[in-house]
C-alpha cells in the first residue's frame, strides 16, 4: 500500500488517515508531499491524485485500489483486515454511537476547523473564541462526555480501547493544545491519552522534523 500525506504539521485529515493506517498493522510506504508549493501543484495534477480530486490523504492498494477521505480509509483498512484491528467497538450501541461521531466530526465543526488550524509545532496563548467556535467545541466536549460516560469503562479513549473515533477527533485534540482552549476536568486525561498514543508520538516527532513552513497556518487567526 502507498499512502499520500500533507506536511505533518498541519494536515488534519493527512493524520487521520495516516492513523488509520498506522492502526492496521499492515506495511505501507508513505509519501509526504508539501502543501501548497510548487510540486504539490504538480504532483496533485498527476495520475495519483486524480480520483482524489487533488486532495490528500489518499491511499493506494496495488495497481487498482484507490481508496480517498479519511473515513473512507478507515473503513477500507477495517474490511481489509477482517475486523480485527478495533477500528469500531465491539458492542453494537458503541459501534453505532461511534460511527455517528466519526461521521459528525467529518462533516461539522467548520468554525474551528476554519479559524484554528492544525499547527503541532505550536502552541498559542490562550484568547477569546467566537462564538461559533465556542459552540463546536461544547458540542465536542457533549459527545465525548456521553461516550465516555457510557462506553469508556475502565480505558483511556472515548470507547475504552484506541478506535476510529479518536483517530478521527486526535486533530481536534491537537487543535485544543495549540490554541491553548480551556478544558473541563474529564476531558484533559482524555487529550493526553491521544497525545500520548505512541502513533500520535510517532506523527508528532514527524512534524516537529519537517522544515516546512506555510506562513498562513503560522499565528493564530485573528477575527
Amino acid at each position: 500500500m502507498k499512502l499520500f500525506i500533507g506536511n505533518k504539521a498541519y494536515s488534519s485529515w493527512s493524520l487521520r488517515g495516516w492513523l488509520a493506517a498506522r492502526h492496521s498493522g499492515l506495511p505501507f510506504e508513505e509519501v509526504t508531499v508539501p502543501l501548497y508549493n510548487e510540486e504539490w501543484n504538480q504532483r496533485r495534477e498527476g495520475d495519483e491524485f486524480a480520483p482524489s480530486g487533488g486532495k490528500v490523504p489518499i491511499l493506494w492498494d496495488g495497481a487498482d485500489i484507490v481508496v480517498w477521505d479519511s473515513l473512507a480509509i478507515i473503513d477500507y483498512l477495517n474490511e481489509k483486515t477482517g475486523g480485527t484491528r478495533g477500528y469500531w467497538p465491539d458492542d453494537m450501541a458503541a459501534r453505532a454511537m461511534a460511527r455517528s461521531m466519526a461521521a459528525e466530526m467529518h462533516s461539522s465543526f467548520a468554525a474551528l476547523r476554519r479559524e484554528h488550524s492544525m499547527n503541532i509545532r505550536r502552541i498559542y496563548p490562550a484568547a477569546e473564541l467566537t462564538p461559533e467556535v465556542q459552540a463546536d467545541v461544547i458540542r465536542i466536549l457533549q459527545i465525548w462526555a456521553e461516550a465516555r460516560a457510557r462506553f469508556g469503562g475502565e480505558g483511556d479513549y472515548l470507547f475504552g480501547d484506541w478506535s476510529a473515533a479518536d483517530m478521527m477527533f486526535a486533530p481536534v485534540v491537537t487543535r485544543f493544545i495549540t490554541y491553548s482552549i480551556p478544558l473541563p476536568r474529564f476531558a484533559l486525561p482524555y487529550a493526553q491519552a491521544v497525545i500520548s498514543h505512541p502513533h500520535m508520538q510517532e506523527w508528532i516527532g514527524g512534524a516537529q522534523a519537517e522544515d516546512w513552513v506555510i506562513e498562513k497556518f503560522e499565528g493564530p487567526v485573528e477575527g
